[in-house]
């Protein structure tokens, strides 16, 4: 019967690869088999193999407005938590994709096709896919890292992988820094995320430091007066109450051809460069304005009479 030999017949074809053969029993069946029985099969495998295709219609249908919905609803937790829309996207088509793969399995089931070996081969092609771009993934992981734990963001000047420079764009793959030269430099967040990030802008306040170098002879009394005057004279410094001995004025080392004093306050973040040059600038003009010479170095060379 016609039944059988498609049931049996076609996967012996599939098998064996021996088409001429099947070619053979199929005209066979057709020329022993009454034609009013044939046509009754036909029928029966046409509605059975539309109903089917009806099942896997509605199927794909209904799972694809099923994922427009779950993309909708992460969509919305991503605004309520305000999320970073770079991974955001990234989450959105991941899940979009990876729920697609499965929808089309699922269809092309429902249809009667085995989808064993469908699922074997995306397999396989996602682990050699996973291996020619082991880097790209690590770059994703890396920006994902970033993005969730923030340790900088757009605007914020950084010091990291040998640059430093400030923050113009964070994508899920790599990051772009200006410096101070305005060259472009992108760093891949793979290696970002692994290495040590310096945020100069993270927080509110940094703390300047000078080192000041006098000739020895000179007042220690004296010279921290004229470094209070000069520190007291400068408005853009802050008189933290949360940091004791703010600004600090002290007598640091005693260096082989100078004595070094230190000064140490607080600034606000924007104001860090201009105060640290600007307070250079008058200590070198304002220390020799009161007798005091700033040293160089030098040795005392004693010679021996006695000597031979």
């Amino acid at each position: 019967m016609i039944a059988d030999f498609l049931q049996t017949s076609l996967p012996e074809v599939k098998d064996t690869v021996n088409i001429q053969k099947a070619t053979a029993e199929f005209i066979e069946t057709l020329a022993t088999t009454p034609a009013d029985q044939l046509i009754s099969q036909f029928a029966e495998k046409a509605i059975a193999f539309g109903l089917k295709v009806l099942a896997a219609l509605a199927i794909y249908l209904i799972g694809a407005w099923l994922i427009r919905k779950i993309k909708k609803i992460i969509h919305g937790i991503f605004i309520r938590r305000n999320t970073e829309h770079a991974i955001a996207s990234f989450v959105e088509s991941i899940t979009s994709i990876t729920l697609t793969v499965f929808l089309v399995i699922i269809t092309i089931s429902a249809l009667g096709v085995n989808t064993t070996s469908i699922a074997a081969l995306l397999a396989a092609g996602g682990m050699a896919i996973g291996m020619a771009l082991s880097g790209t993934v690590q770059n994703f992981a890396g920006g994902i890292m970033l993005m969730v734990f923030k340790p900088f963001k757009s605007g914020d000047f950084i010091e990291a992988q040998g640059y430093s420079g400030t923050v113009s764009d964070v994508s899920i793959v790599s990051t772009k820094i200006i410096t101070t030269d305005n060259r472009n430099i992108i760093i891949p967040n793979g290696a970002l995320s692994n290495g040590t990030i310096n945020n100069y802008s993270q927080n509110v306040y940094r703390r300047l430091e000078w080192l000041v170098d006098v000739e020895y002879g000179a007042s220690s009394e004296q010279v921290k007066a004229i470094l209070k005057s000069i520190v007291a004279d400068e408005k853009r410094i802050v008189y933290k109450p949360d940091a004791p001995d703010n600004p600090m004025i002290a007598l640091n080392a005693l260096r082989d051809s100078s004595v070094q004093f230190i000064i140490r306050a607080w600034v606000r973040k924007e104001d860090y460069w201009p105060v640290l040059y600007d307070v250079n600038e008058v200590i070198y003009n304002k220390i020799p304005e009161n007798g005091i010479q700033f040293p160089f170095p030098q040795m005392d060379v004693h010679l021996d009479k006695t000597a031979n």
